[in-house]
């Protein structure tokens, strides 16, 4: 399905970027990967291109379409996938401004980089899909984040935007929503490790996507429990935020995001 596409893919030196950049070229893709520092030694072990790209720069951001559709050709799969997240130290509002503003930039605005640079080059060729890693905290809440979980509700609504402009224009958006992934986001992280719903392998969230794209599904849910709770939010806020809250106090604030 995806044999010669290119493909582009930033925050791919590891993790769930890295997952996603091999399921594509075990498929027959062309890829490029970015991350802040030049992923060049995981594209020399999964057969990328590499490049350096700060996504919470906007020129940096073109600059990498730009020179990744110089390497592989225009680029038909756009995956926007760099993201970070810092706890609360003391109260919701407690992380400090820099933190904010870089969350808001990197899980945010480099999406909307990517899209104001590429969106004009799809709807002249009618076809063209872009990929947003957002999070289950993007649905629900990431306890002791209020940084990450704003984020990435953006995140998903950013997605939804996209997906009703463009989905008739042949334009496909996909947006993955997955709990606790075993990655350096979560090493060491003990609500993570623990989890009831279990923490799964960057490699299931690669292999959920390309199944969203085989279905032209919008919703990427690597772990299918989410969409449950997300539908139980929504009937009954009340007992969500008092679950969250009792979840809360049985982590303590040792548990919690630094």
């Amino acid at each position: 399905m995806f044999k010669n596409q290119s493909i582009a893919v930033t925050g791919a030196s590891g993790g769930i970027g890295r997952a996603i950049a091999e399921m594509f070229i075990a498929q027959g893709a062309k890829v490029a990967i970015s991350d802040l520092k030049s992923p060049s030694k995981t594209a020399d072990e999964i057969g990328a291109v590499a490049f350096a790209c700060d996504v919470s720069d906007d020129q940096a951001v073109r600059d990498f379409i730009d020179m990744a559709e110089a390497a592989n050709g225009p680029i038909d799969i756009f995956v926007s996938n760099a993201g970070v997240g810092f706890g609360d130290p003391e109260h919701a509002a407690g992380a400090s401004n820099e933190n904010w503003e870089l969350s808001w930039q990197v899980n945010v605005m480099s999406s909307v980089y990517a899209a104001r640079a590429i969106l004009p080059q799809m709807q002249e060729r009618g076809s063209g899909r872009f990929v947003i890693t957002a999070s289950a905290a993007g649905l629900l809440a990431q306890v002791g984040s209020a940084s990450y979980t704003a984020t990435k509700h953006a995140a998903v609504g950013f997605a939804e935007s996209l997906a009703i402009r463009h989905w008739d224009e042949g334009i496909k958006t996909h947006c993955i929503c997955p709990q606790y992934v075993r990655t350096n986001m979560t090493k060491g992280m003990a609500m993570a490790e623990g989890h009831q719903d279990g923490l799964i392998e960057p490699s299931d969230v690669a292999e959920a996507l390309k199944l969203a794209i085989e279905e032209d599904r919008f919703m990427v849910l690597s772990h299918p429990i989410v969409g449950e709770y997300f539908k139980n939010k929504a009937m009954n806020y009340e007992a969500y935020i008092g679950g969250m809250n009792k979840l809360k106090q049985k982590l303590g604030n040792d548990q919690l995001p630094t």
